[in-house]
């Protein structure tokens, strides 16, 4: 059970959720390449070289050639943890945003507070289906989130459920019109 359904309050429900994009996880996932390509390379050269390299060397390649095989692993996991700490969440109430795992950041706005939902999306995240919101509250308050998945979609879902919240207007537009008796 994540944190916004430990936070949910009674009558309250889960509409959209999302978390943060893959991109994310793309620095690691390059950095985590190299440290195993680097580390496959440093085993099986001391292996087929294991003729000529004295005993002690050989645990060297070993130890190093390992070392960067488990830093690659750990590399990968540093990202996934960051994507997996984010939540994000539309429920029928307010919005709700969650950052960080040991230390936690939370962000939770009733959707009436909800005055301007900024969106920016760079060319490769209209591709790719990410991009930065910014929430704005009433009074100015200013809650920016970067490269979270569907920002649009995200964006639309509070739209509705905030024109959900507000009781319909006649169909005159407001309007009163003129009566007389």
């Amino acid at each position: 059970m994540g944190y916004i359904e430990k936070t949910l309050i009674p009558g309250e429900h889960v509409v959209y959720r999302t978390r943060l994009h893959w991109i994310v996880m793309f620095g690691h996932l390059l950095l985590a390449l190299l440290f195993l390509a680097l580390g496959s390379f440093v085993l099986v050269y001391g292996y087929r070289h294991r003729a000529t390299i004295p005993l002690s060397q050989m645990h060297l390649y070993e130890a190093g050639g390992a070392a960067a095989v488990v830093l690659a692993l750990v590399v990968f996991l540093m990202g996934s943890v960051r994507r997996n700490a984010t939540e994000m969440a539309v429920t029928s109430r307010r919005v709700v945003v969650k950052t960080g795992l040991a230390s936690r950041r939370t962000v939770e706005m009733l959707l009436n507070k909800v005055e301007t939902i900024e969106v920016t999306e760079p060319g490769m995240g209209r591709m790719l289906g990410y991009g930065s919101i910014t929430i704005i509250g009433t009074g100015g308050t200013s809650e920016p989130f970067h490269k979270i998945a569907h920002p649009l979609e995200f964006r639309s879902r509070v739209q509705q459920q905030i024109e959900g919240l507000r009781p319909a207007e006649p169909p005159n537009g407001g309007v009163t019109p003129n009566r007389t008796v």
